[in-house]
C-alpha cells in the first residue's frame, strides 16, 4: 500500500512539474506586475509538441506584445471547468482558449464569470452551443491560401495527359478542415473548370495507414496531387504521393522538407490569432459577443515554399493571384457557394 501511495504521489508530482515547465516555457510575465492573458491549450501534451510548433508561435506573438501572459494545458485528469473558474477569478484580462471550444465546460464557465472575456482560437462562437456574449470567437480563414494551392495544383495537372484530377484527403469533417477542403476545390476549379476533385476523409487525424490508403485509391483513380488536410494522419498522404511520384500539397506548417514531391503548403499562422487577442488587450477593447476573422491578408494564412520544380511563369502567376485576393479584387467563394459547384 505504502508502494502504491508513493507511486501516485510520483505521478502527481510529475504532472505538475511537466505543466510548471510548460507554464515557463511561454510565459513573459515579469515583476512589472501579473499576466493579463491566460492562455489554456488543448490537455493531453500533444498540442506543444506536434508540428504546429504551437507554444512557440504563442511566445512569438507575447514577445510581440507589451502585453503579460501565461500558457498553461490542463492533462486529461484536471477537471476543466475548475481550471477554467480559477484563472477567471484570478484577474484576467482575457483567457484565451485553444482545442477545447467544444467542451461543455468553456461555456459553463464563461457564464458564470461574465465579467471575464473568454476568446477562443480558431473557432467561430457558433461552435459553442448557446455561446453566452462575453466569448469571441478568432476564426483563421484559410480557404484563400488553399485556393491558391488548388489552382496551382490544377495548372500542373491540366499539363498532364489524361484527364485531369487531383485529390484531398480530410482527417474529421469539421470547419476548420472543410475551410481548407472548399478553398482548395474552388481554386482547382477556378484554374480547370473540368477537373475532378476527389475528397476522401479519413475520420482520423492520427493513424497515418487511414490517410495512406486514400490517398493510394486517389491515385489510382487518376489523381495527380494529393492535399493533405488530415495532421498526423496526413503524413501517410505525403508518402503515398511520394511513392507514386505525384505532387502532394502540405498543411498548417511548410512541409516541404518531406521530399522534392511537395508541391506547397497551405500555412495556418495560430501566431497570428494569439496577436490579435493581444492587441484588442492593449487596446482595452477585447470585443465579445462576435467572431473575428483574420484572412490572409492578416497574416493568419498563407503559402509555404513553392517547388523550384514548378515553372517560374506559373509560379508568378499563383503570387500575381494571391495580390489580387488580398487587394480584394478577387474574391474566393463560401463554404456553401463551393458545395454548389462541386
Amino acid at each position: 500500500m505504502r508502494t502504491t501511495r508513493m507511486r501516485l504521489v510520483s505521478v502527481a508530482i510529475g504532472l505538475l512539474l511537466v505543466t510548471l515547465a510548460l507554464t515557463a516555457q511561454v510565459s513573459v510575465a515579469s515583476a512589472a506586475g501579473r499576466p493579463q492573458v491566460a492562455v489554456v491549450l488543448g490537455p493531453g501534451g500533444s498540442s506543444c509538441a506536434n508540428t504546429l510548433r504551437l507554444c512557440e508561435q504563442i511566445r512569438s506573438a507575447l514577445s510581440r506584445s507589451t502585453v503579460r501572459g501565461r500558457a498553461l494545458e490542463p492533462t486529461f485528469r484536471e477537471n476543466l471547468a475548475d481550471t477554467l473558474a480559477l484563472l477567471a477569478r484570478q484577474g484576467y484580462e482575457a483567457v484565451t482558449i485553444w482545442g477545447l471550444q467544444g467542451d461543455p465546460p468553456v461555456a459553463a464557465v464563461a457564464r458564470r464569470y461574465p465579467e471575464v472575456r473568454f476568446a477562443l482560437i480558431d473557432s467561430s462562437r457558433a461552435e459553442v452551443l448557446n455561446a453566452p456574449p462575453n466569448i469571441q470567437g478568432i476564426v483563421l480563414r484559410t480557404r484563400e491560401a488553399a485556393f491558391l494551392a488548388g489552382w496551382l495544383a490544377a495548372k500542373l495537372e491540366a499539363r498532364r495527359p489524361g484527364r485531369d484530377t487531383v485529390g484531398v484527403v480530410g482527417g474529421i469533417a469539421i470547419p476548420q478542415v472543410t475551410e481548407f477542403v472548399h478553398g482548395f476545390v474552388a481554386g482547382a476549379k477556378r484554374a480547370t473548370p473540368r477537373v475532378k476533385v476527389l475528397v476522401d476523409y479519413s475520420d482520423d487525424f492520427v493513424d497515418a495507414s487511414k490517410c495512406s490508403a486514400l490517398a493510394r485509391r486517389q491515385i489510382a483513380r487518376g489523381a495527380g496531387v494529393v492535399f493533405n488536410v488530415a495532421g498526423g494522419c496526413g503524413l501517410g498522404t505525403m508518402k503515398a504521393a511520394a511513392d507514386a511520384g505525384v505532387w502532394a500539397v502540405g498543411v498548417d506548417s511548410d512541409q516541404s522538407s518531406l521530399g522534392p514531391h511537395v508541391l506547397t503548403s497551405v500555412l495556418k499562422s495560430f501566431e497570428a490569432g494569439f496577436a490579435e487577442v493581444l492587441r484588442q488587450v492593449e487596446a482595452k477593447r477585447v470585443r465579445t459577443g462576435r467572431d473575428t476573422v483574420l484572412t490572409m491578408r492578416d497574416g493568419a494564412a498563407g503559402l509555404g515554399r513553392v517547388s523550384p520544380r514548378v515553372p517560374h511563369s506559373l509560379a508568378a502567376q499563383v503570387e500575381e493571384l494571391r495580390q489580387r485576393i488580398v487587394a480584394g479584387t478577387v474574391r474566393v467563394p463560401g463554404v456553401a457557394a463551393t458545395r454548389r459547384a462541386e
